[in-house]
């Protein structure tokens, strides 16, 4: 396992107790598909606190559906955001997060309306 350390902020007391880390290699797309993270605190692991992520392996035309996209992902992050931004958390931070999240959205959902303008959406063809 390679752990992630990209979600840790100084100071951030909970950082210690979560760890994610990437599973597999990269493939000859030279991208990783296999998440975890792991919440533990100091007795081990918390049951049912972490989570693995499986993103989809291959080309869809030649291995199927296998796992998650990028944007399920993002989706997920986006709700959440959301739910914080119309609750008792709404700061100028959160609002920020939002907007760069729907921004991250839009340019993968252009990636794949170009991709598939090119005709190599579910392919490893550029």
């Amino acid at each position: 396992m390679r752990e992630l350390t990209d979600h840790k902020c100084e100071g951030k007391i909970i950082d210690q107790f979560v760890t994610v880390g990437v599973y597999d290699e990269p493939d000859q797309s030279g991208a990783c598909h296999e998440y975890g993270i792991i919440v533990h605190d100091d007795g081990g692991v918390v049951e049912d606190a972490g989570v693995s992520i499986h993103f989809q392996k291959g080309p869809l035309n030649q291995v199927g559906v296998n796992g998650i996209t990028n944007e399920a992902l993002l989706a997920v992050m986006l709700d959440r955001m959301r739910g914080f931004q119309n609750g008792p958390f709404k700061n100028r931070e959160n609002a920020i997060v939002v907007t760069k999240l729907e921004e991250a959205m839009m340019w993968l959902h252009k990636r794949t309306r170009d991709r598939q303008a090119r005709g190599v959406e579910g392919t490893h063809q550029q």
